[in-house]
């Protein structure tokens, strides 16, 4: 009886689908915002970074007159935003977060959307290392879009927030010889996932990601050595979110360091979806901090 009561507690704290209870309509919403977006942006949709049938990404230039006061993606340099998709790496793709790209290609950057092959098709090892594909590729092709290679900053939401958290600790040299020791900036994880253990438990998810009690372990952020300096991590997630999410979000912070993850932070009154459309709010403060990460300020259009 308690196992069953421990696995349904967790199973409220992290199938945000149904703690959520509008998050199919706010999951509508972003679908159609960002075909929207799509349509009025400059942008190139479907580039192949690898051979896997999903691993396409998404680029959006940045609008003429950004933020940092250059003259549109045919002045290069500008820095880039890598928005990882979350989905608990079995579902959602880039298609659902183009949303996200139309306030900081507003500010001058250049914003890149990536998806990547699912659970149980693939492994979360397999998703991980796709990403480290997409990256390297970014490296060496997104001056052709105007963006600048050594002004990468990352933006992962739940499992991409983990993805993001990964990719702060990888050694760029494995992948590629040609690839920097610092390939990315900084990263935000909002609503990241950075233990994996307590996915293990839950019929849901298990199913799909088969983790074992190792590959949770060797998964996990929290339990990987904190990214060289200057390498930092900010993580974010909602205050109205689950007690476990919290307490992910507060645990990276804890396993590597205020110097490494110098922002923790719970927004009021978001929950796991809307955090993101805080992210996206040129009008908050937060959002105005990461415009200023990434080396841009945000520009009112009001005299």
């Amino acid at each position: 009886m308690a196992v069953k009561a421990s696995v349904a507690w967790l199973e409220a704290q992290y199938n945000n689908r149904v703690r959520v209870t509008d998050s199919a309509q706010i999951l509508q919403r972003w679908a159609a915002a960002s075909a929207l977006v799509r349509e009025r942006s400059s942008c190139v949709l479907d580039v192949a970074y690898g051979p896997g049938p999903r691993q396409r990404l998404d680029v959006f230039m940045p609008t003429a007159g950004g933020g940092d006061g250059r003259e549109g993606p045919a002045a290069a340099k500008a820095p880039v935003l890598v928005v990882i998709p979350g989905g608990y790496w079995r579902a959602l793709s880039k298609a659902d977060y183009s949303f996200m790209a139309a306030s900081f290609v507003d500010a001058g950057a250049l914003v890149v959307i990536p998806s990547y092959d699912l659970c149980p098709a693939v492994s979360i090892e397999r998703i991980a290392l796709q990403m480290t594909e997409a990256l390297a590729w970014l490296w060496r092709h997104v001056a052709d879009y105007g963006g600048d290679p050594h002004r990468i900053t990352l933006l992962g939401h739940s499992a991409g927030g983990h993805l993001a958290a990964m990719l702060s600790c990888c050694d760029w040299k494995l992948v590629g010889r040609d690839l920097p020791r610092q390939l990315v900036r900084a990263a935000v994880s909002v609503s990241g996932l950075h233990e994996l253990e307590p996915l293990r438990k839950l019929p849901f998810l298990q199913n799909d990601l088969r983790l074992s009690a190792a590959s949770a372990r060797r998964l996990s952020p929290a339990c990987f050595d904190a990214p060289p300096s200057p390498q930092v991590l900010w993580a974010v997630c909602g205050a109205d979110e689950s007690e476990e999410y919290r307490r992910q979000n507060r645990l990276i912070q804890r396993a590597w360091g205020r110097r490494a993850v110098p922002v923790c932070e719970e927004l009021p009154g978001c929950n796991h979806f809307t955090v993101m459309h805080e992210l996206a709010n040129p009008q908050v403060a937060l959002h105005q901090r990461l415009l200023r990460l990434m080396g841009l300020r945000w520009v009112d259009a009001l005299p």
